[in-house]
């Protein structure tokens, strides 16, 4: 399936709930989510009864979205998190926390998914002193992340440096605010994640 190219707006009335797939924009009075609560489409201000199945659908199609990922790549991560030990759903949501583009928006250094995305893409980042580009790479406790040298004079790095000051980062990272690099130093936790999941929904999914 090719990646979504539309209107972002547009993925958050469809779930119903703020992605901050728009940075800064989400938390503003130009948010589309606060401005029309509806679901895009001629029908979208039907009310409909969800059954389970439609639940579970859209919990799993809301965390796709948030995290960026396409649908192969998100089954691919579920099956690896159910050969994990402890609990599916969680370890499904850690996998996905550890991405590198991840941990670059955890960081502070990118406005959104989409954005950290792709400044890993264009090789703004080291991994261990080296150059990066696969967003999809899994960090580990040990692994440091920083901009490269070449790219701490772009406009763009600057203005997100610039804007790291007010943020906060989770606790599985180290950032330093002054050099722009964060050291992972423990895998992340599910009391790490602030954003409302319910993972056992996308379990019981696929577990159909």
């Amino acid at each position: 399936m090719a990646r979504y190219t539309g209107p972002a707006c547009k993925l958050c009335r469809r779930e119903g709930k703020k992605l901050y797939l728009k940075g800064e924009r989400c938390t503003s009075g130009k948010c589309a989510l606060d401005r029309r609560s509806t679901a895009p489409g001629q029908h979208g201000a039907a009310k409909k009864k969800m059954g389970e199945y439609g639940l579970q659908l859209r919990e799993k199609q809301t965390t796709k979205r948030y995290y960026g990922v396409l649908e192969r790549q998100f089954k691919n991560y579920y099956e690896e998190a159910a050969r994990k030990e402890g609990m599916t759903g969680e370890n499904l949501l850690i996998l996905l926390e550890r991405r590198l583009d991840n941990t670059v928006y955890r960081m502070g250094l990118a406005e959104s998914h989409k954005e950290a995305r792709q400044l890993v893409l264009h090789a703004h980042f080291t991994l261990n002193g080296k150059k990066v580009d696969i967003p999809s790479l899994l960090v580990k406790p040990g692994d440091v992340i920083a901009v490269k040298e070449a790219s701490r004079d772009s406009a763009k790095i600057k203005a997100l440096a610039e804007a790291l000051e007010s943020k906060t980062a989770p606790k599985w990272l180290d950032v330093d605010k002054t050099n722009l690099t964060a050291k992972v130093v423990s895998f992340p936790a599910r009391d790490d994640i602030d954003f409302d999941f319910n993972e056992q929904l996308i379990v019981e999914l696929y577990s159909k």
